[in-house]
């Protein structure tokens, strides 16, 4: 026999439900709850003391009308309630017992209290094991927790003995495509993983062939520029670079955040310091000017290597690379930038900082 997909009761057809319930709530019959006081209401006195009267199927089928009239208005939590103390009357008629768990399911459906429609479902599928309603509710709760395999495990179960459900096969349908959806986005999630690992590496060698030795921040963050490869250069053989420019007579900073590795420092330094244009805000002294300028590479060996204006990064990297039977040596990458000092060429400030350097070079080793 076909099971009907509805999630609950049946809806009604009264066309200003909330009036009605309105009404019940001020009726005795129908009240939500009864008053604990004492009371001159002849029919709440009467109700009060009846209400927990007659046996326990004709007391849970009470609190299942009274329920199904709330969730037939859509009023969940109040249904859910009436349901409840119709499972609490304990009644033997099983059949019965189903109907208020899966009507109580039903509402915790509607509330997404997904959890609650599980253990709602279970309970009545260990009273009536082809109980199709449980089984479309719990595919339901499972579908919307994404529990694919296990929403199709109870659509597959439920269709075993009753083929033709039709809300099941519904269901089933969805949750079908759910998890080819699921696959797909798997597998779309393991290959971009898959990509991810090969440019690391190959980025790694990258840095080892160019002696770049990356230092990350030990906490996993990153800045949001970070070396690439030049996307003009489809052979991926010219890498594009972040690099600090350091002034350190002001303790100020500019970054270049797409250097490219075959670019020459003197092409940013005439943008960044043109000799017509006014100086930055923290030149006291207009010293630094395009041409007056003198950069400098520091190793993670604490080697200090001056730049020529017309050297590219690559350049760079060749002058820097360790001796034979020397320790590894390189620029070192820090939190995915390269860091170069730019002093104004010939003064006291250039010295002083020279000199400083070196000091404190000494003073590590």
């Amino acid at each position: 026999m076909s099971q009907k997909s509805s999630i609950g009761p049946q809806r009604s057809a009264v066309a200003n439900v909330d009036e009605a319930l309105a009404r019940f709530d001020d009726t005795p019959l129908f009240m939500k709850s009864l008053p604990e006081d004492d009371t001159d209401n002849v029919a709440l006195s009467a109700l009060q003391s009846l209400v927990h009267e007659g046996t326990p199927d004709e007391i849970a089928q009470n609190f299942k009308e009274q329920a199904n009239e709330y969730f037939k208005g859509k009023r969940f939590r109040e249904a859910m309630g009436f349901y409840k103390q119709g499972i609490e009357a304990k009644p033997d008629d099983k059949t019965l017992l189903v109907v208020l768990l899966c009507n109580l399911a039903a509402c915790n459906l509607e509330l997404k209290n997904y959890g609650s429609v599980l253990r709602d479902c279970s309970k009545a599928i260990s009273i009536d094991d082809k109980c199709a309603k449980a089984f479309y509710r719990s595919a339901l709760a499972l579908l919307a927790l994404d529990r694919v395999d296990e929403a199709l495990d109870c659509c597959t179960r439920c269709l075993v003995f009753d083929p033709d459900n039709s809300g099941i096969k519904s269901v089933h349908d969805k949750a079908l495509k759910a998890k080819q959806d699921k696959e797909t986005r798997e597998r779309s999630r393991q290959e971009r993983i898959r990509r991810e690992e090969e440019d690391r590496k190959i980025l790694a060698a990258a840095y080892q062939a160019r002696n770049i030795i990356d230092m990350p921040k030990p906490d996993g963050s990153s800045n949001p520029y970070q070396p690439h490869w030049d996307p003009e250069d489809s052979s991926k053989s010219t890498l594009v670079i972040p690099v600090f420019f350091l002034y350190p007579q002001y303790a100020t900073s500019d970054i270049v955040t797409e250097f490219v590795e075959t670019t020459p420092f003197a092409a940013h330094l005439e943008v960044m310091f043109p000799p017509q244009a006014p100086p930055p805000e923290w030149d006291q002294n207009r010293e630094y000017v395009d041409g007056k300028l003198s950069v400098y590479a520091m190793t993670r060996r604490k080697r200090l290597f001056k730049v020529g204006k017309n050297m590219t990064l690559l350049d760079i990297y060749k002058a820097v690379e360790a001796k034979v039977g020397e320790p590894k040596d390189g620029l070192e990458l820090k939190d995915g930038c390269l860091t170069f000092v730019v002093l104004p060429k010939g003064t006291a400030v250039e010295k002083n900082w020279v000199e400083e350097f070196k000091a404190n070079k000494d003073n590590r080793i």
